[in-house]
């Protein structure tokens, strides 16, 4: 999708350096990601891993991170990559689910593997960030070049009613969004309702909603659901966001081998410390919500999550089915996950 001529006049005025390949200099990338400037991930980047990757790179790349729709719209950010009005993204490929359904494969395969460090490996060594660099050449030919891509947490369910298994599911209003999810979650027998996020906490109150597909369990807690909603889910049974971090294929051609190496390795370390960090902060509410006799924390027996995966791989090959591209993605889960003995 083009950018706006109004857009593109004030991005320009953002712009904080663009790189050709005949450049080879200390370069500063500022990086739009999907995160709120106020998010722990944003602000346990910033001090943890952001000053990293100069000392990491020989002081040939900085990075600066930016707030979700900071520069462009969420949406938008490959053309930005593109023109040089950002130095790269660090955000989720879900959001790119209009261009291709293959981003919806690749950005959150629902209920598909049992935990993020899975998906981490997927993209590294599992050819994952492979099959999105492809996707990414189909779609933005010689544009943008995918450094890596993974997830750091894995979403619970808020949910006003106890939801002990596939069966409780039946009948459910959930809050979900468009796409792969509310697919999986209508397979399941649910009612999926596409409610914005602000509304997540007022939907639940008023019963518009019994469940809500919102937030990894530190941000459900964070936004007060669980003061509605007393039987979560935990560790959750569907979403695990996967992000991408790409710069423009300039970009990256100007950068010494050394740099290209470094900026990898920061990028995957730097998101399995975040994985890390993320599930101290879960498991550490959840055990105080535990221990409250008002709370009743859920975590469904492997046998369940099974159940709920094999009902998703219907949706995920109904999905897959409407392009190419998203074929391709499928097969490519679909191998690694028969890898680690998720699907027979």
């Amino acid at each position: 999708m083009p950018l706006k001529r109004r857009a593109v006049a004030q991005l320009s005025a953002a712009l904080f350096v663009l790189v050709s390949t005949e450049v080879s200099a200390d370069v500063t990338l500022m990086v739009q990601t999907s995160t709120q400037s106020g998010g722990y991930s944003f602000q346990y980047l910033n001090e943890h891993w952001v000053p990293k990757l100069k000392e990491m790179t020989g002081g040939e790349v900085a990075i600066e991170l930016t707030p979700i729709k900071s520069i462009v719209p969420r949406n938008e950010t490959p053309e930005a990559v593109a023109a040089g009005v950002l130095g790269g993204d660090l955000t989720s490929i879900a959001y790119f689910s209009g261009r291709n359904p293959a981003f919806a494969i690749l950005g959150d395969l629902i209920a598909g593997y049992d935990s993020p460090a899975q998906v981490q490996e997927f993209c590294r060594a599992g050819g994952g960030a492979d099959v999105l660099q492809e996707l990414w050449d189909s779609t933005l030919p010689g544009m943008i070049k995918v450094i890596g891509c993974g997830a750091v947490s894995k979403e619970a369910l808020v949910s006003k009613v106890p939801v002990r298994g596939v069966d409780d599911l039946k009948g459910l209003k959930i809050r979900s969004p468009e796409g792969l999810a509310a697919t999986v979650f209508k397979a399941a027998g649910a009612s999926p309702a596409n409610i914005p996020f602000s509304e997540v906490f007022t939907s639940l109150e008023k019963g518009v909603v019994d469940a809500a597909d919102a937030s990894a369990y530190v941000n459900n807690d964070k936004n007060g659901f669980h003061q509605i909603a007393k039987f979560p889910l935990y560790p959750g049974i569907h979403s695990m966001a996967v992000h991408q971090f790409t710069v423009s294929a300039s970009t990256w051609a100007g950068l010494s081998p050394k740099a290209r190496t470094a900026m990898t390795d920061w990028y995957y370390e730097a998101y399995a410390d975040l994985l890390k960090a993320l599930d101290e902060q879960d498991k550490a509410l959840v055990a105080r919500d535990m221990a409250d006799p008002q709370i009743e924390v859920i975590d469904w027996p492997q046998a369940e999550r099974d159940r709920f995966r094999a009902i998703a791989v219907e949706a995920w090959k109904q999905t897959a089915a409407k392009s190419p591209e998203a074929e391709v993605a499928l097969a490519a889960h679909l191998a690694s996950m028969k890898s680690k003995g998720l699907l027979d």
